[in-house]
């Protein structure tokens, strides 16, 4: 939901909390009165005065539990069903004080019942043991990524981008991550229904059979063939971007989303006020004509803004004591240009949903109309009216008229009011108020005709929630501003500079140069372009670049004094009408059709003046990874965090060629989009895989001054093995629902029967060996003749009490002598707990085969100290099946607080990338004989 921002909670501008997190304090116990707070809404009169009581009860007490299920429809119908068929029935049995207990239920406007609310007391949970096993199902689907714990009103926002197949979309404000989650799941929406239904036709023409669907698979292809993203061969081409200002938050964005394993992902590390230009390729010039820039431009963002957060008083209970009318005057202006600066990277026609957890109209009405007076008006941005959407929740309109409460509690009806203060010089207490934070009272301006009531306010009395505001905006024309750091026009003068920032117009001169042009040149260029200034290092005036490229947005170095003076200096700024130019799209490039350009470009680039960057073309065989401006490109810059670079592999790379061999991959998978994540460029520990647009932007902006923290999945990871000619590369769980429909069959294990599904949860490292296979049923025969190496298991929907309902797919390990499932432990026992209602031990067969091998190991070295060290040993370390036979999965036994205390590592810069990999990687896959 909307970030707590102000001074005590905020560090930095334009997205991310950070700051320290308020001490905790058990809500019964906390009085829940402020003067300030109660009378400012009370005054505002923003609930009818029939409902005030109603209003103000609900604030006072702790919001009930909320939580989603995440996934596609067909992933998480399963686990709601599980719900729905066993657990609500056990809640519904139990009475307490003569009357039944209210179950979990879903949200009547969330679509699909994929949202529910649990309004039952703790005093009443804690007391009776079906809500023990509910807790336990909750933890495990939660722990493994199935369920998402996230309070309602947070919900509403994404639900109204209308995000559909195909789209770009940004989240400027994105951590932790719950919307962020929301979106990428819509971003796929459909993706497995119409990749099924691509490979149904493909197997056809091969005169090969397909496994049956699932129930969900087949009713959602037929949803998608009447409007579906099948470009792709049915994968998703849409993109979202997730952003947050503060670096750690931004991996703790990951750690939420890695649950999703999306290719079509990538997190940035920027300040949101300020959030740079993507660059996308050129379009194909005439010799001597210099290329034109072309920027990415969004069809949906969100702008889940930094606020005072006084609305989530239900669940933070310091808000009553804490709150006072500053947080919001204080915040105004960083809201005002993160609202404008999305508008400014819509595309024509796109839409973004700005939201807060306030309900202090200065942080939402004042901010919307001072936003839309920047753009121009209503002729460039128009107000959607979402009264028809999610019919089922209840709100209230927007307000059109308000007050503003200045730091010592003074109410001001007007900004007349204000300046009339300030000339009898009695404005104490308002001097950090501005214009743009009170309704227009000249019927002439824009703002007055600004129909806010359609922006939606929802309170806590209405559906047991929080508070939240949310409003739709949508863009209905380009726009174009004269950026800060471009002076004005002076009548008889030519700028130096027309129509780009400094930075990007430098970038562009210097890349049309000829790689024989020497360093003179490229100084001639840029002094031609921007004239040289000289500083003595006391800038009190930075650019935006500068402020880009610092690690973060200003810090708590910055003194309050100055602060304060450039709160005042950009809450006027807000209110001014800015000038502008039309700006003219030309053709998009190619496999960017729908990429549209946007101004102003990127405002931060790292260039190297002596030599011209440019991207060799890759020979036909070659098996080297691309090559990148920044290979040897090591040291931080301005104390940034340091980031292993994204290397993408040639299609042709000869480790490819090994596995695509190996798992007899379709020839219509895409084969370049892999990459790796070390500055060599070589497939050492982990090979990724993205979209074809995140491959795009990853490259065409390495350099140039982006800052990207994540992007890609994990698709194979190196395994060490026991036998010469096995292929080393195993799929990894992350990357397995992506690759699963196009592997050959000849690596493929089907599966149908739920006894034996339940033994490989249970059993780890079962014998195949000898006559173990044939405890393994249907199966059996077909693991005991299969080559070793990595395969995937198919559980087929099929008919039966020992059937399953909807299909499944699961990474299965073949060593020389047993059987493992590749799977967490967490999610072993989720699965059993879901699909047989079972919570038992799992049984790890290879501990025993470890004490096996320790005895014969210390028997060994017995011997050998009695003979002498020139004889040889009488055992050679026991049964060969022990040496090195289980290659354990990469995450069983993974403790999920460790892992993400070893991410945390590679956010403050102990660990890097590629040592987080080879930990997570191959160090978590020893068998025992690498112990």
């Amino acid at each position: 939901m909307g970030k707590r921002g102000g001074k005590r909670f905020q560090r930095g501008r334009g997205g991310g909390r950070g700051g320290q997190r308020p001490e905790r304090a058990d809500y019964q116990e906390v009085p829940k009165h402020n003067e300030l707070y109660e009378k400012y809404y009370n005054d505002l009169e923003i609930v009818p005065p029939e409902e005030r009581s109603d209003f103000w009860a609900a604030l006072k007490r702790e919001l009930p539990n909320s939580f989603r299920f995440t996934g596609s429809k067909g992933h998480a119908i399963p686990v709601q069903q599980r719900l729905k068929e066993h657990y609500i029935p056990e809640i519904t049995s139990i009475h307490h004080e003569g009357r039944a207990v209210d179950p979990p239920a879903p949200l009547p406007w969330y679509p699909d019942e994929l949202g529910w609310q649990m309004t039952t007391p703790k005093a009443v949970v804690r007391r009776f043991g079906p809500f023990s096993s509910f807790q336990k199902f909750l933890v495990s689907e939660t722990s493994v990524g199935n369920i998402s714990r996230q309070e309602a009103v947070s919900m509403i926002p994404p639900l109204l981008m209308d995000v559909r197949p195909g789209m770009t979309v940004l989240d400027l404000c994105a951590a932790p991550g719950s919307k962020s989650a929301q979106l990428i799941e819509m971003v796929h929406g459909g993706e497995e229904a119409r990749t099924r239904k691509i490979l149904r036709e493909i197997k056809k023409e091969e005169g090969r059979a397909i496994s049956p669907d699932g129930k969900e698979i087949i009713l959602e292809i037929k949803a998608e063939e009447q409007s579906g993203d099948w470009s792709d061969d049915g994968r998703t081409t849409g993109l979202l971007i997730a952003n947050d200002v503060d670096y750690k938050r931004a991996h703790m964005l990951i750690h939420q989303m890695k649950r999703l394993n999306s290719p079509n992902l990538i997190v940035t590390n920027h300040d949101a006020t300020i959030y740079p230009s993507i660059k996308l390729p050129s379009d194909p010039t005439p010799d001597g004509v210099t290329p034109k820039g072309k920027y990415l431009k969004f069809d949906r963002i969100l702008a889940d803004v930094p606020c005072s957060g006084d609305g989530t008083c239900r669940k933070n209970v310091n808000v009553w004591r804490d709150w006072n009318p500053g947080n919001a005057i204080g915040l105004f202006p960083t809201q005002v240009r993160i609202l404008f600066r999305a508008i400014q990277m819509l595309k024509a026609g796109g839409r973004v949903v700005y939201s807060t957890c306030s309900m202090n109209p200065i942080e939402n009405e004042a901010v919307v109309a001072a936003a839309i007076a920047r753009c121009g008006g209503l002729d460039k941005v128009e107000l959607v009216d979402c009264s028809s959407s999610l019919p089922e929740l209840r709100r209230r309109p927007g307000l059109t008229s308000w007050k503003v409460m200045d730091k010592r509690g003074k109410m001001w009806t007007s900004w007349q009011e204000v300046e009339d203060a300030k000339s009898a010089n009695s404005d104490e207490g308002a001097s950090k108020l501005a214009e743009g934070m009170f309704p227009r009272s000249d019927e002439a301006t824009v703002a007055q005709k600004l129909p806010l009531e359609r922006c939606m306010r929802v309170y806590g009395h209405q559906q047991d929630t929080g508070s939240f505001f949310i409003t739709v905006l949508q863009k209905k024309t380009e726009l174009r501003t004269r950026p800060h750091d471009e002076p004005a026009r002076i009548e008889g003068q030519t700028p130096k500079l027309e129509s780009k920032s400094s930075i990007m117009a430098v970038v562009e001169e210097i890349e049309t140069k000829p790689n024989g042009s020497n360093a003179i040149e490229h100084i001639d260029a840029l002094d031609n372009i921007v004239p040289p200034h000289f500083s003595d290092g006391d800038d009190d005036n930075p650019s935006a670049t500068a402020r880009q490229n610092k690690e973060n947005a200003p810090s708590y170095a910055i003194s309050r004094q100055k602060r304060e003076l450039d709160d005042i200096a950009d809450a006027e700024m807000a209110t001014k009408r800015p000038r502008f130019r039309e700006e003219d799209d030309g053709p998009a490039p190619r496999g960017a059709e729908d990429r549209q350009v946007h101004y102003p470009p990127p405002p931060g680039a790292e260039l190297d003046l002596t030599r011209h960057i440019s991207r060799p073309e890759a020979s036909p065989k070659s098996s080297e990874p691309i090559p990148s401006p920044l290979a040897s490109q090591t040291k931080r810059r301005n104390n940034q965090q340091f980031e292993e670079p994204f290397k993408y592999l040639q299609p042709n790379h000869a480790e490819l060629d090994t596995i695509f061999a190996f798992y007899h991959i379709h020839p219509r998978f895409p084969r370049d989009r892999f990459m790796v994540r070390n500055a060599s460029g070589n497939p050492a520990k982990t090979i990724y895989y993205t979209s074809e647009l995140g491959r795009t932007i990853l490259t065409e902006n390495e350099g140039k001054g982006m800052k990207f923290v994540h992007c890609g999945v994990k698709m194979f990871v190196k395994q060490a093995v026991q036998k010469e000619g096995t292929c080393e590369w195993r799929i990894q769980t992350d990357g397995l629902p992506i690759l699963e429909a196009w592997v050959g069959d000849e690596r493929v294990v089907r599966l149908r029967s739920r006894k034996i599904l339940k033994y490989l949860l249970v059993e780890m490292f079962p014998k195949v060996g000898g006559t173990g296979w044939q405890e393994l049923g249907e199966i059996g025969e077909r693991v005991r003749d299969m080559e070793m190496g990595c395969c995937v298991l198919r559980v087929e929907s099929s008919e039966g009490e020992d059937g399953f309902s909807e299909r499944m797919v699961l990474p299965l390990w073949r060593s020389l002598n047993s059987l493992n499932l590749m799977l967490p432990k967490e999610d072993r026992k989720a699965m059993l707990l879901r699909l047989y209602n079972e919570d038992i031990p799992l049984m790890d067969h290879s501990k025993d085969r470890h004490r096996v091998q320790e005895t014969s190991a210390l028997k060994d070295k017995e011997i050998t100290l009695t003979i002498g060290d020139d004889e040889v040993p009488a055992n050679d370390g026991g049964d060969p099946s022990l040496n090195g036979d289980e290659a354990e999965a990469d995450e069983t036994g993974v403790d999920l607080e460790e892992q993400a205390a070893e991410e945390l590592d590679v956010a403050l810069g102990i660990k890097d990338q590629e040592d987080m990999d080879i930990e997570t990687g191959l160090d978590m896959v020893k068998g025992p004989a690498d112990v």
